[in-house]
């Protein structure tokens, strides 16, 4: 693989996406997961220890909380995310342990700062419409490249579509890079987030873009 996505989800618009017993989701971003371009399952024999992760438990509820499952104690959605892609960017030796790949996406975390960056650039949970544009460009000033921006598209009958996911890719040096896709390289990423987020695609430029506080 080439390189990393990072994403980061926005729980209210996840808990609207599916059926679940999503409770009060958090009002921050949280982290998805970190996902090498074109890599899935590299290591079935690599099982997920929960036990290896113990003293980053409490960031992890904090910033990578099971948003669609409110209890505290399951450990699945880790568990996914490792046997995944952990198990396929661990040929990195900065993430060739549970413990080093959930720690460095939690300092990734850190590092990107979203939640911060979006509120500077006055871009926050709301009833009335963004543009899309706006919100890109706030982020790619912020940061000097471009992220993948995800949303729901709009519902019948609607003209918004809702924003839910937000991606920054890095090199294998952990080094932000633009988003955009390199020359030669296969859709089959794209084919494997559809997966991943079950109705979010690239968000359209065009269209007014709804940030919401709550779940409808």
């Amino acid at each position: 693989w080439k390189k990393l996505y990072f994403a980061h989800h926005w729980p209210v618009t996840v808990c609207k996406m599916n059926a679940n017993d999503c409770h009060d989701p958090p009002k921050y971003w949280t982290i998805h997961g970190l996902w090498p371009d074109r890599a899935e399952d590299c290591n079935r024999t690599w099982h997920f220890n929960v036990t290896e992760i113990k003293d980053l438990m409490s960031d992890m509820r904090h910033y990578w909380p099971d948003v669609l499952h409110s209890s505290l104690n399951r450990t699945q959605f880790w568990k996914h995310e490792w046997e995944k892609h952990g198990t396929c960017a661990a040929t990195l030796e900065v993430l060739n342990s549970q413990k080093k790949y959930f720690g460095k996406a939690l300092e990734l975390y850190q590092h990107v700062d979203l939640n911060s960056c979006l509120l500077k650039a006055g871009i926050k949970p709301s009833s009335s419409y963004y543009k899309m544009t706006a919100i890109k460009e706030a982020l790619t000033r912020f940061y000097g490249v471009t992220p993948k921006i995800q949303c729901l598209p709009p519902e019948e009958g609607e003209n918004a579509q809702t924003i839910g996911q937000i991606e920054f890719c890095f090199t294998k040096e952990l080094q932000l890079i633009n988003c955009t896709a390199l020359k030669g390289e296969s859709n089959s990423m794209q084919a494997h987030l559809k997966l991943e987020a079950e109705e979010l695609s690239v968000c359209n430029d065009t269209l007014p873009t709804y940030y919401p506080s709550e779940v409808q």
